[in-house]
């Protein structure tokens, strides 16, 4: 049987760190789930594991594609899935680690299928988002699928603005004529793993504390410099993240340095919660505190290991 220990948590608890002292107790490789650390030219603002830590354990998924590039989590379900059968050939115990939940979900049960969309309605959909804004998608969501967007106005406001994703919603309503939820959760997909999950956590002032001095370490580090080097790029979707999109409103001359610094120390703390909102939700879980010893962990995985 085949075994993927999957670490998940909020930004800046640990997850690297622990993710190595495991790979390297069970002799295994490191699958990451963090959508920001898979584009090669973001490196200080998305956190990568540092050369040190790569040198430490096989990871995989770490800057291996272009921000200029199309990558769907759809994508990363198949390319993960099959990295996996590769690995699992070697160990049948790997590990994936990530903050990024939609992308742990797509590997650990898959992603729904939904009916192929006529080019045409992609088109009209992009032009009217064009002249009027994500305001568009917000209402015609709300009419072609009111439960789904009430879901996600009461648990996941943020993907109300997120235009990408919104723009999805409603190629599916349109182009099929149905609503988007309604595709959601029919396909039932098999994995040849049993996936044991293990959650970081901690006190809200701790974790909170954590991420402002991440974010000190990456000014320290020189994020400003690599925001300047994207900023001709600034559009790019993969770049509208925290930490990039204020540093560019800082070069934009919109807002002071120290604003900006306060507000990626905000907005990291805001994009934590939505986390741990997300994670809270994943079944079967086993949280601990990001200080206990590593030790503890490994008796609670071997005690789910059919050796």
């Amino acid at each position: 049987m085949n075994y993927l220990i999957t670490i998940i948590g909020p930004t800046a608890i640990g997850k690297t760190a622990l993710s190595i002292k495991l790979a390297q107790h069970f002799g295994c490789d490191i699958i990451s789930c963090d959508s920001r650390q898979f584009f090669k030219e973001m490196y200080i603002g998305t956190a990568v594991p540092n050369q040190e830590e790569l040198s430490q354990a096989n990871h995989h998924f770490i800057q291996n594609i272009s921000i200029f590039e199309n990558y769907t989590v759809g994508d990363f379900e198949v390319d993960a899935l099959n990295k996996l059968d590769t690995l699992f050939k070697k160990n049948t115990v790997q590990i994936m680690v990530g903050g990024s939940g939609l992308y742990v979900d797509a590997v650990l049960k898959g992603f729904d299928e939904f009916p192929e969309i006529e080019p045409s309605v992609r088109e009209y959909i992009n032009l009217k988002f064009e002249n009027e804004g994500i305001e568009y998608l917000q209402t015609e969501l709300k009419k072609t699928d009111p439960g789904y967007y009430n879901k996600l106005e009461s648990e996941n406001p943020q993907t109300l603005k997120n235009p990408q994703r919104m723009k999805r919603f409603l190629e599916v309503c349109q182009g099929s004529g149905k609503p988007y939820s309604s595709f959601i959760g029919i396909r039932k997909t098999k994995r040849d793993f049993i996936p044991i999950i293990i959650g970081l956590k901690a006190a809200r002032e701790k974790m909170y504390e954590r991420i402002n001095q991440r974010v000190d370490i990456m000014m320290s580090q020189g994020l400003l410099d690599e925001v300047k080097e994207l900023y001709p790029n600034k559009n790019l979707n993969a770049l509208q993240t925290v930490g990039y999109r204020e540093l560019f409103d800082y070069l934009d001359e919109n807002i002071s340095l120290d604003f900006a610094i306060e507000e990626i120390k905000k907005n990291t703390r805001r994009f934590a919660k939505r986390q741990m909102t997300w994670f809270n939700r994943t079944e079967k879980t086993e949280w601990f505190d990001y200080l206990i010893d590593t030790d503890e962990i490994i008796r609670y995985v071997n005690s789910k290991i059919n050796y």
